[in-house]
């Protein structure tokens, strides 16, 4: 018997810790993805940086665990590990100071990082993750030096002043797959202006979807999240809707990740847009109902992906 490739998945951008008034979590898009995607049993590879600091060694302890590889997550000398300033308003509305001039700002392009680009399967980057012209540079060659079947994934997270259309157009042009929100799509095509989208904005998520299929070439499926009421698949094709799950809501921050981390691993296995969205929403709806964006993944819920799939799925954890 043939043995099974296990995708290889780089995940590259952001990590920080969001200072909270209960105190620091570590996060970022793109690290929690990876966690996720390791937990599931691929072989994941984490592109980022910290500083040379209390938080940047945290965040190596907390990260090392099965199938996450971590030798590409560089240390600065110069520049501290990335935080977030988290302030919530008498309604309890939080808002986001995200800092400056911070490790992941400046992530180095080396010949290790082009041959982890060469080797993977999929690459998964955001658009906060480009928001200094170092980085941004380094995501792009990475980028640049996988193989042609290699799956991008762009995961659409715009932070104002962080993003600018020509990032957004760059990598919306060069991603396989698309992820975004569907409270985003506004931004999104308020930023497609220079393609004569701005006049659809007030489109239906699936004509959404079909209009950036029809404008970036490269693309072959859009993922909307819809909040608690799932997400719409849309490739070439046809279009599929899951309605999610119900959940008790604990904390819904990296369930957006995770639902990217889930829709992934099973596209990477060949899975219908049901199949897909299932997965995706269960991922999502998981980490939503549990404390902390990168929870241990239960038995139960890694049985019932592999039955999804018709295969067993590795545990991560």
């Amino acid at each position: 018997m043939s043995e099974i490739k296990v995708p290889q998945i780089v995940a590259a951008g952001e990590l920080l810790w969001d200072l909270l008034p209960g105190g620091a979590r570590l996060g970022g898009a793109p690290a929690n993805f990876a966690v996720f995607c390791a937990r599931l049993g691929n072989r994941t590879v984490l592109v980022s940086s910290v500083g040379d600091d209390d938080y940047g060694r945290a965040a190596g302890r907390l990260l090392v665990q099965p199938n996450l590889d971590l030798r590409q997550l560089q240390k600065n000398e110069i520049y501290p590990t990335g935080t977030v300033e988290v302030t919530f308003s008498a309604d309890n509305q939080p808002s986001y100071n995200i800092v400056p001039g911070v490790a992941w700002d400046f992530i180095a392009l080396t010949p290790e990082l082009l041959e982890a680009a060469r080797a993977a399967d999929a690459v998964c980057f955001g658009t906060l993750g480009q928001r200094h012209e170092v980085s941004r540079s380094t995501i792009r060659s990475l980028l640049e030096a996988t193989a042609r079947e290699c799956v991008r994934v762009c995961d659409v997270n715009i932070r104002m002043p962080d993003c600018s259309p020509e990032i957004l157009r760059w990598s919306m042009a060069h991603a396989t797959i698309i992820k975004v929100s569907e409270e985003e799509l506004p931004q999104v095509f308020f930023f497609l202006d220079g393609l004569g989208l701005s006049s659809r904005i007030s489109m239906t998520p699936e004509i959404a979807g079909r209009a950036l299929l029809d404008n970036f070439p490269n693309c072959e499926l859009v993922a909307t999240s819809l909040g608690a009421q799932g997400c719409l698949l849309t490739n070439r094709d046809a279009a599929f809707q899951h309605p999610g799950y119900p959940t008790k809501l604990v904390d819904s921050v990296g369930a957006g990740d995770a639902f990217t981390a889930g829709l992934l691993h099973a596209y990477l296995r060949g899975a219908s847009l049901a199949q897909m969205a299932e997965i995706g929403n269960l991922c999502g709806s998981y980490v939503a109902g549990q404390q902390g964006a990168t929870p241990p993944l239960s038995v139960e819920l890694i049985d019932r992906i592999g039955t999804l799939l018709g295969k067993p799925t590795a545990v991560g954890n």
